[in-house]
């Protein structure tokens, strides 16, 4: 049987580090990756910050599922311009006025369709898709603040022993396990990246 499921995590911390430092920290893709423990490989399929993520996951039974995301990886600066400047031309904008009217950086990750066929779903292997948003605001104290808000679906064929139970009750279990597995993976990754700046406390 065929299921689809959808996970969803969000949360918001304070890192004891200053903006430039987090952005450059939190933009470096592969990097913050390696932190999740169920993504075991990050590959970069081109110049323009695109990736390709292998990950694995265990069912109730240990029977493993290994998920491949693709995605584009974006980052916007977020400005706020007095009124007298709101009309200009983004491209007019000097170094000293960006500098001057950053209020934080958007860092985004959207799926990347593949120009391959990727699932395999005879030999457990799935095509996911993958949505997010890091918003990263500085904060006084050399501290920043980030707010970080995931959306993960896959398309997956259930093990012959779960078959037995009713879809709907199965398509449930399957979301909100899903979530609460990203979750804690979520928790821990940040934890870990904490190792590198001292303290990120989660609000």
């Amino acid at each position: 049987m065929e299921m689809d499921a959808t996970g969803k995590c969000k949360g918001q911390w304070v890192f004891h580090g200053d903006f430039v430092r987090t952005v450059d920290y939190l933009s470096d893709h592969p990097r913050i990756l390696g932190f999740n423990p169920f993504c075991h490989k990050v590959e970069l399929l081109g110049p323009d910050e695109a990736y390709r993520w292998y990950f694995r996951v265990t069912d109730p039974q240990n029977n493993p599922f290994d998920v491949i995301f693709n995605i584009q990886q974006e980052t916007e600066l977020l400005l706020e311009l007095p009124e007298d400047a709101a009309t200009i031309d983004p491209a007019e904008l000097t170094d000293e006025m960006i500098s001057k009217y950053t209020v934080g950086r958007k860092i985004s990750w959207h799926h990347l369709p593949a120009e391959d066929t990727i699932a395999m779903p005879e030999k457990y292997l799935f095509e996911g898709k993958a949505t997010a948003q890091m918003l990263i605001l500085p904060l006084q104290g050399e501290r920043t603040k980030v707010d970080f808000d995931l959306q993960v679906d896959v398309k997956f064929v259930l093990y012959p022993a779960f078959r037995i139970i009713p879809e709907q009750i199965i398509r449930a279990m399957t979301n909100a396990g899903m979530s609460l597995v990203m979750q804690t993976a979520t928790n821990r990754m940040f934890q870990s990246i904490s190792n590198d700046f001292g303290t990120v406390r989660q609000l």
